[in-house]
């Protein structure tokens, strides 16, 4: 009996400590979700798990597209374009809320975040077919139809209607962070330890690595992608960047961003890439862009004003500026 015991006894001895020696792990899976890369890292218990979560989350992300996709001709925010200039659409909660966060961030940011861009006539090109910069009137033309206060909201009929004709909303400088705060808020409520849900750049994070560690992000040198100026510790949080790395023109020596200022419908100058850290992506996405159109000084003393946010602005001479908040790191 006695030796029954002591095998009894040890055998449950290696169960603890196989489950001592358990530990979760890191399951990343990267895919195309609204028309861009869409990169989901999960702290699981194990492989199968891990890609179960994320399967929950590219489901959440698909179900978001449907309803703010502009390209979708049965989606609601196609609904509501349709219908410019003639009635109000009644929407979902859902759509009604991002649209009225995203006309606040228009009030904020004196027009420079606008969702009405969509309306802006395609006059730009910047894939290396234009020998000359767009007419003063093609631009002036093309923007006619471009202000978030053209946007009407009845929050008792919980419509949206857009003033004139030919207008339209889209939701490419903040749809992918809102995306990505609602990808994340199903993980965390589903007990999902940590991960990162990072949308083209666009991300947030909740929880930690496997170690315990901090989620790090590197901001980019915008001369060369590959090389990090400083890594910046998230936690709970999101950043999200916007850059002309790749998207430009060049006219007589100056250098012309793809980001188009919605207000006069010429592409910005003066800087390279802008940062945004705060804790949702969708404010996040939003900000970076409207930075990027405000200009460092403009910009970089409005996230100061903002609780919670804080920025990092490279110029087009390489130089880097910082909000108030921000402390650099350069060792990862």
């Amino acid at each position: 009996m006695r030796k029954l015991f002591v095998l009894l006894f040890s055998f449950s001895c290696l169960l603890s400590i196989g489950q001592l020696e358990r530990r979760d792990i890191t399951v990343k899976k990267t895919m195309k979700l609204m028309g861009t890369r869409f990169e989901i890292t999960v702290v699981a218990p194990n492989e199968e798990i891990g890609y179960l979560d994320i399967d929950e989350a590219v489901s959440e992300i698909e179900r978001i597209e449907k309803i703010i996709s502009s390209w979708d001709p049965n989606s609601e925010t196609s609904k509501i374009n349709q219908n410019a200039g003639i009635k109000p659409v009644k929407v979902s909660p859902e759509l009604y809320g991002l649209i009225e966060r995203s006309v606040k961030i228009s009030e904020i940011t004196d027009g420079a975040f606008d969702i009405s861009y969509a309306s802006m006539d395609n006059i730009w090109k910047f894939d290396g077919s234009m020998d000359s910069i767009p007419s003063k009137e093609a631009i002036e033309s093309s923007i006619a139809k471009i202000g978030y206060k053209k946007i009407l909201l009845n929050p008792d009929e919980r419509s949206v209607f857009l003033k004139e004709p030919g207008m339209r909303i889209s939701f490419g400088a903040i749809g992918k962070g809102y995306a990505a705060d609602r990808a994340k808020e199903l993980l965390s409520s589903k007990g999902v330890k940590g991960g990162i849900i990072n949308a083209s750049g666009d991300l947030t994070t909740w929880g930690t690595k496997v170690t315990g560690e901090k989620w790090l992000v590197g901001i980019a040198n915008p001369l060369s992608k590959d090389k990090v100026f400083s890594w910046m510790p998230i936690i709970e949080s999101s950043v999200a960047t916007s850059g002309n790395y790749e998207k430009f023109i060049m006219f007589k020596g100056k250098k012309y961003s793809h980001i188009i200022d919605p207000r006069t419908g010429y592409p910005t100058t003066g800087i390279n890439s802008v940062s945004i850290f705060a804790k949702q992506a969708e404010l996040c996405d939003a900000l970076a862009t409207a930075v990027f159109i405000m200009g460092k000084d403009s910009g970089i003393h409005m996230v100061n004003q903002i609780d919670g946010v804080e920025a990092v602005v490279v110029d087009s001479n390489n130089k880097i500026h910082k909000s108030s908040g921000i402390i650099f790191d350069t060792n990862p």
